[in-house]
């Protein structure tokens, strides 16, 4: 069930008519989580008793956490991350292992015959078993309290906005808002529906009908023949584009299903190809991961405490695992490596004579140094996007102007010309606004302009053709 299709219009208005039904909140609590439920159940139904389950199990683990005599909290705790992280490494990584057993095995000689496991993926698996990391976590910290309530933690990890692509929710922040009766005011539902046209209009005007095009044709390409210079630059800067406004796009349409129901999620993206460095990228790019990235694993490995050498294993080791977060192949490695390698980078390059240049602080330097991040950051997105190592180095061969691949241009020119302006207006866009949020800029936009936006936006939807095309973090 996407929320761009119409199916989940009809659901989603059926879940508002029950929210503002004259009944008890602890029946509208029961309707949100059957509906949450039946959403997940939307896209395979023998895998709710999944969700069921980890929903029951990390409730009882809290309690078992909170219960625990101080000496045996830390291996209490240690058994729930385990508990949680075996369910996540056999449904997403069980068949990567034994695929690549099997090629070590053939490579070295070995008589080794494998059965790759063919487990089937359920969607948002990563996201709702890092929230119930989060959750045991917080618990042994002193940071929150269990949940007296198996009712309200089974809507903290099911709530259905944020379900299968996150935001990455901690405890502190929504199960509170569980505890008391939330309706949402005229203005939170007038501003929720606000982020729901916006969302959808990155999702399926700017994303699907211009950009995923001219991404496929050059990533997707099945002849094996590196794309030349300027088609791998638009091919690279179309999947940028494409994934900002997709993944953007959900999470801003979330935000505001929530917001329309009278909840509020946080704020998962803040203008990241505005970022100057790759630590503000990180501040500023799928902010919910980044920072359970930094407060679970970074800072837990030893964070920036133990010398310059353990800071860069520590941050190599937690952009590695973030890359592996992503998707069981060696593409998304290379990805977070890279990552890994740029932060490191970073921090060379501030410690050096060339960062106490008086020009780095003044208009231009900021952005150079702007252009500079995002360049480097569309470099990682061809190991994010390659289907294969194979299809990443000839991208990232045709990027750099080696071999000089196809003589002609597939895309055509039309295709070009819209990307090349979608992505300038983003730039442009997200530089302007760099420190400004949605929210302050709606507020300082006149009415009238802003009803205007709107209309043009709606427009645009009812009028693009319909597409089938998944959030692209919905496999993760």
């Amino acid at each position: 069930m996407l929320f761009n299709s119409l199916i989940f219009a009809v659901f989603f208005v059926a879940v508002l008519a029950v929210h503002l039904a004259p009944i008890p909140w602890i029946l509208r609590k029961w309707s949100l989580l059957l509906a949450s439920w039946l959403f997940y159940a939307s896209w395979d139904p023998r895998l709710l008793w999944l969700l069921a389950s980890l929903t029951v199990g990390n409730w009882l683990l809290g309690r078992w956490i909170e219960r625990c005599r101080a000496g045996n909290r830390k291996l209490a705790l240690g058994a729930s991350i385990a508990a949680n992280l075996g369910v996540l490494g056999f449904f997403k990584y069980a068949e990567f292992v034994s695929r690549n057993l099997q090629s070590l095995a053939t490579a070295l000689g070995w008589e080794l015959k494998l059965t790759p496991w063919e487990v089937p993926l359920p969607i948002g698996i990563s996201f709702f078993t890092f929230e119930a990391v989060a959750y045991l976590v917080d618990l042994y910290r002193g940071q929150s309290k269990a949940s007296r309530s198996l009712l309200d933690f089974g809507l903290f990890l099911s709530f259905f906005p944020h379900l299968v692509a996150g935001p990455i929710i901690r405890p502190a922040h929504l199960l509170p808002q569980f505890e008391t009766p939330r309706r949402a005011t005229g203005a939170q539902f007038g501003w929720g529906m606000a982020l729901v046209v916006l969302g959808l209009f990155e999702k399926i005007v700017l994303a699907d009908q211009f950009l995923a095009p001219v991404a496929e044709q050059v990533f997707d390409a099945r002849d094996g023949v590196a794309p030349g210079f300027l088609v791998a630059w638009c091919g690279t800067l179309a999947f940028a584009g494409q994934i900002f406004c997709d993944f953007a796009g959900y999470t801003t349409t979330a935000i505001g299903l929530a917001c329309c129901l009278g909840f509020a999620l946080p704020e998962n993206f803040r203008r990241p190809y505005a970022a100057i460095g790759f630590s503000d990228f990180w501040r500023r790019w799928h902010i919910s991961l980044s920072s359970w990235l930094r407060d679970y694993l970074y800072i837990p490995l030893g964070g920036s405490r133990q010398g310059p050498v353990r800071t860069q294993v520590n941050l190599m080791i937690t952009m590695v695992l973030g890359g592996l977060w992503h998707g069981a192949a060696w593409t998304f490695v290379a990805w977070g490596a890279l990552h890994g390698f740029l932060l490191i980078l970073e921090r060379w390059l501030r410690a050096s004579p060339l960062a106490r240049f008086e020009f780095w602080s003044r208009r231009a330097g900021q952005l150079v140094l702007m252009l500079a991040t995002f360049v480097a950051i569309c470099f990682t997105w061809v190991c994010f996007r390659a289907r294969s190592v194979d299809d990443m180095q000839r991208v990232l061969g045709g990027m750099l102007g080696v071999p000089a691949g196809w003589t002609q241009n597939p895309l055509g020119d039309l295709n070009v010309l819209f990307t090349l302006v979608i992505m300038g207006g983003i730039l442009g866009v997200q530089a302007w606004l760099r420190e400004r949020s949605t929210e302050d800029l709606a507020k300082s936009t006149p009415p009238w302009l802003l009803r205007a936006v709107l209309a043009c936006m709606i427009a645009a939807l009812i009028i693009s053709p319909a597409s089938d095309r998944a959030f692209i973090y919905f496999q993760f």
